[in-house]
């Protein structure tokens, strides 16, 4: 996937010593969940992000130069209980989600993956619950069949009234002359 990088992140990224860091923005019902992998609030693109320093992981980042939809896993270590109670109670599945990828010393960053939501699994330890979140690429969508028939009680499910469809059957067996002289 084609992307600009802002001049200023380039900049950052030449010198002898960065650092990087990552940012992810998790969209529910609620409100957005926004976390990023430093410490203290960190304001990305005018919305405060919540550091959680390395409790948070992300695996599975890649390119493709083919059209393949890839996934990725976040993984957190929330000792938050209203990060926990959002995780457990807010539906999730096919929310977007997005993960940024920005250098300590600017504020530029870039999107380096973006998609929904999929599965959230728990597991609890003594100290803290351990959630790990699989994110989807959009173009899963694309592999997706549709579910749609060219039939009268189909298109009226999502256009209620209109009867395009209901001369079908009349139509089917119909003989009708064209650019000829009828007889």
């Amino acid at each position: 996937m084609t992307r600009s990088i802002p001049a200023a992140l380039v900049t950052a990224l030449t010198q002898d010593a960065i650092q990087p860091f990552h940012a992810v923005e998790m969209n529910f019902d609620a409100g957005s969940v926004r976390l990023w992998t430093g410490y203290g609030n960190r304001t990305i693109e005018g919305n405060t992000y919540l550091g959680v320093g390395t409790l948070m992981g992300i695996a599975g980042i890649e390119e493709a130069s083919d059209m393949s939809a890839k996934g990725i896993t976040i993984s957190l270590a929330a000792s938050d209980p209203s990060i926990i109670s959002l995780a457990l109670t807010e539906p999730y599945q096919g929310r977007t989600a997005r993960v940024l990828f920005g250098e300590f010393s600017v504020t530029d960053v870039v999107e380096v993956f973006g998609g929904l939501m999929d599965v959230m699994s728990t597991e609890e330890s003594a100290e803290n619950v351990m959630l790990t979140l699989t994110i989807e690429s959009k173009l899963v969508a694309l592999q997706r069949s549709k579910v749609r028939r060219y039939t009268s009680a189909n298109h009226k499910a999502r256009h209620s009234g209109d009867t395009f469809f209901d001369f079908v059957s009349s139509l089917q067996d119909k003989e009708i002359l064209w650019g000829r002289a009828q007889g």
